[in-house]
């Protein structure tokens, strides 16, 4: 979109338009990525604000069906993973047995096992209708359409299982891309030649290459990216000026915009250490705690509120808090991991430290009908399980290990037997709420907590008779309260060993047994269905990291052996895996490209010696977060410009041999935390229960704003934040038009170029309020056509009013706020 700072809302625009740019990208069957311009009328009326999401939406829909040819793309990676944990196992459960090669059983020649048989089809042709999804065969098929052709023949499909199917075929049909055949069912899995792979070895350390280039090479990091670059004959971008290198660092690593007595000092400091001092500085700063922390909410799958279809988390908000105090007290990443698997078994754990058991306590544990079938709840557990195990093992290990949950991982060497050794750690563990109290404490606080509760429950009749009797109850609660002036306190979501039996009890309904203490291993469920146990399987860690043998866990749940596991059998892997999380946030790029996928079908590390050498000093260093961040910011290749370069692009024009510095977008929080704080109502206090972002009156940072599963704000959606209901590796901006009404006419974007314009007023002149205005918002001072153009913008004329030139300095300064120059970082 072109940054016309002037193309605006108000009368004195005239018969101006705005021009609104988007990119749709559509997987199977909608093959084809459509560009779509359209070209709106300002100024924009309130009836036309209301409606232009819809006739937005409506008018790119249409544009790109029409528009779609056979070209395939990839799918996009949700809906790969939505393929993978939600339709791959029922058909596996519904289909496998008419249609699967394995079981020599291909009826009407459709082989639904394999990505190729799925994306054919059989002799009818494909499943899915190029033109309109909701026509395709499949979907014609499963809702028993046709009398003649009706899946499965033995019965329809309950509804929550059509839906699923509806969703995926809705959504492109996405299917993943194969980079090598997948493995025969018949083939057992060569763990030898398994563990030769690069991401499966254990960390080695690896010699710095030499240069003669000694006057860019600040760091290692520098020579190991300067020794790719001269392979293809590249050279390094010079570095970046000043004022850019201070705002990318700024936004980097405390994720808010410097001030302009920051920018002075920095532009000022003629030290050799200056950029030293500058990153030393914002790393101790308690803004630290709070950038990185939603970096990992994302993976951990965050979320203040579950649907009311879901068990309720309200108290999320303390795991958040915990993970923003660890990263900024710079908790060891060893420490931070077995926290946040097995807090409770640690001796050593603080009653505090109890809240980082929410990466577990926040996974989403569904309502179990006790009228439903024993078989019915088996599935939910099975479910419940299958989600930890995803979450776990692409978080920590960059491994797809629920991929294993019906047969052999196709890819990767993890088998079913695998997956269930790990599932036998969670159904051994359940989920409680704990007040963060020391356990001394606890159960009395417990006992307290249950008086008030019926007490209330006695109050509220009481109240409503007008009893006089209600008041002595109220006196009972205030002294339970003074008595124990803890038992408000919030409670977290913790962890406790016991194993979860469903029984039947009758013949329509069910049983749920909490057996406290124990532990218990699980058979292999055949093609992923509990109602079909094959051989027990102990509690143990991943086949390919013990090449000595299995070992077994024994340790209660095996919780504590797991986080153990993850940081000695595959120390290498869990190394490498959150280098480079860390390394992508800096660069927009990382070193492998697939950050939750170090598998065979993942990518290959652009520089693996690199990547090789920051792993192994990482754990070196005492798996310290800041000692790796440091090393990255101090680097001459994170410090270089933006500029193109068109020899360098011939060369490599997706620059992964980094000979520049890669232009990002600010995320929404880093955006709204930044329009907040120019504007000079940002409020930094920290920790605390979440506010709605739809409160104009909040203005916290952006990490302290409601986040609620399954129906996301629309603010946060519009603006490409994650969904809570599952693991998120990396944000993949979009641009839509939605996004730019929003900057154009949204009351909150109103109400901060007014907090702008009453920051700035006070100044004596327009020149004054425009270096003011930019420096804040850019880092710079305005080109003289900048501040030429403005002041022709908002001198009033002969007969404007003071107010008139107030709204025009008002709405100038909101089109500078939609400018990409302050929502992106060069």
């Amino acid at each position: 979109m072109q940054d016309n700072a002037l193309t605006r809302k108000s009368s004195q625009f005239g018969n101006r338009h705005v021009t609104l740019k988007a990119r749709i990208p559509f997987a199977l069957p909608f093959k084809k990525a459509t560009t779509v311009m359209l070209r709106l009328p300002l100024p924009v009326s309130s009836c036309f604000r209301e409606s232009a999401p819809l006739l937005v939406m409506l008018t790119l829909m249409h544009t790109a069906a029409a528009a779609a040819d056979e070209s395939p793309v990839p799918a996009a990676p949700e809906h790969v993973e939505f393929f993978e944990s939600q339709v791959r196992p029922l058909l596996a459960k519904r289909c496998y047995e008419c249609h699967s090669s394995a079981k020599g059983s291909e009826n009407g020649g459709l082989v639904l096992e394999t990505v190729e048989g799925i994306a054919v089809g059989g002799t009818r042709g494909s499943m899915f209708a190029k033109d309109d999804p909701s026509a395709s065969l499949l979907l014609q098929t499963i809702r028993y359409a046709d009398v003649d052709l009706q899946m499965p023949p033995e019965g329809k499909l309950p509804d929550n299982e059509i839906a699923i199917l509806e969703q995926w075929v809705r959504d492109g049909a996405a299917l993943p891309e194969y980079k090598v055949a997948p493995r025969s069912a018949a083939h057992a899995i060569d763990y030898e030649s398994a563990r030769k792979f690069w991401s499966f070895q254990p960390v080695t350390s690896v010699n710095v290459p030499s240069t003669d280039q000694s006057h860019w090479v600040r760091s290692p990091i520098d020579a190991f990216v300067l020794a790719k670059l001269t392979e293809q004959q590249l050279v390094p971008n010079p570095e970046a000026d000043r004022s850019t290198l201070l705002r990318r660092l700024s936004f980097d690593v405390i994720g808010l915009p410097p001030t302009p007595e920051e920018l002075d000092a920095f532009v000022n400091d003629t030290s050799p250490d200056a950029v030293e001092k500058v990153v030393d500085r914002l790393l101790a700063s308690s803004h630290f705690g709070e950038r990185w922390a939603r970096v990992w909410l994302d993976l951990a799958r965050y979320t203040d509120f579950t649907p009311d279809w879901q068990s309720p988390t309200d108290r999320g908000w303390m795991y958040r808090d915990w993970v923003v105090q660890a990263l900024n007290q710079n908790m060891p990443y060893d420490r931070f991991l077995k926290l946040q698997l097995a807090a409770d078994l640690l001796p050593d754990t603080a009653p505090g430290d109890l809240a980082a058991l929410g990466f577990i306590g926040l996974s989403p544990t569904y309502w179990k009908e006790l009228q439903l079938a024993p078989s019915v709840i088996e599935q939910i557990v099975a479910d419940e399980w299958d989600e930890r195990i995803d979450a776990v093992s692409r978080t920590f290990l960059g491994l797809t290990v629920a991929c294993a949950r019906c047969h052999d991982h196709k890819f990767d060497p993890i088998s079913t037997a695998d997956y269930y050794a790990i599932a036998g750690i969670f159904a051994s563990t359940q989920l409680d709420e704990q007040p963060l109290l020391p356990a001394s404490e606890v159960a009395a606080i417990k006992a307290a907590r249950q008086q008030i509760k019926d007490l209330e429950a006695k109050l509220k009749p009481l109240k409503e008779q007008k009893s006089p009797e209600a008041d002595a109850v109220e006196q009972q609660i205030a002294e339970i309260r003074a008595a124990h002036p803890k038992v408000d306190q919030p409670w977290a979501h913790v962890l406790r060993e016991a194993s979860l039996y469903v029984q039947p009890d009758g013949a329509d309904r069910t049983r749920l047994e909490y057996r406290e203490g124990e532990v218990r291993d699980l058979p292999v469920f055949r093609r992923g269905n509990p109602s079909n146990p094959g051989e027990i399987v102990p509690r143990r860690y991943l086949t390919v990291f013990q090449p000595s043998g299995e070992s077994r866990f024994t340790r209660g749940s095996g919780r504590a052996e797991l986080a153990d596991a993850l940081l000695t059998q595959s120390q290498g892997l869990t190394a490498r895996v959150i280098v480079n999380r860390i390394w992508d946030q800096h660069f927009n790029a990382g070193l492998v490209h697939t950050p939750s996928d170090f598998g065979i079908q993942g990518d290959r590390p652009t520089h693996p010696e690199l990547l090789e050498y920051l792993a192994a000093e990482f754990v070196n260093h005492g798996w310290d977060l800041k000692w790796l961040h440091r090393e990255i910011l101090l680097s001459s290749a994170y410090r270089q410009s933006t500029a193109f370069r068109e020899d360098a692009n011939a060369i490599d024009p997706a620059n992964h041999l980094l000979w520049r510095a890669n232009r990002r977008r600010l995320d929404i929080e880093m955006w709204r935390d930044a329009t907040l704080a120019v504007c000079g109502k940002l409020d930094l206090s920290m920790s605390g229960p979440s506010r709605s972002i739809d409160d104009l009156t909040n203005v916290r940072r952006t990490i302290y704003v409601t986040v609620e599963r399954e129906e996301l704000n629309p603010m946060l959606r519009m603006h490409d934040f994650p969904e809570a209901s599952s693991h998120s590796p990396r944000r993949e901006p979009t641009t839509t038009p939605l996004q730019q009404l929003f900057v154009l006419n949204s009351a909150w974007m109103e109400q901060q170029a007014a907090a702008l314009y009453e920051r700035l007023k006070s100044l004596p002149d327009d020149e004054q309020k425009l270096s003011a205005c930019y420096r804040l918002l850019f880092a710079r001072e305005p080109t003289s056509q900048e501040v030429s153009l403005a002041k022709q913008f908002v001198a009033s004329g002969a007969e404007a009013t003071e107010s008139d030139q107030d709204a025009r300095w008002k709405d100038y300064l909101q089109a500078l706020l939609g400018l990409n120059e302050f929502h992106f970082l060069d």
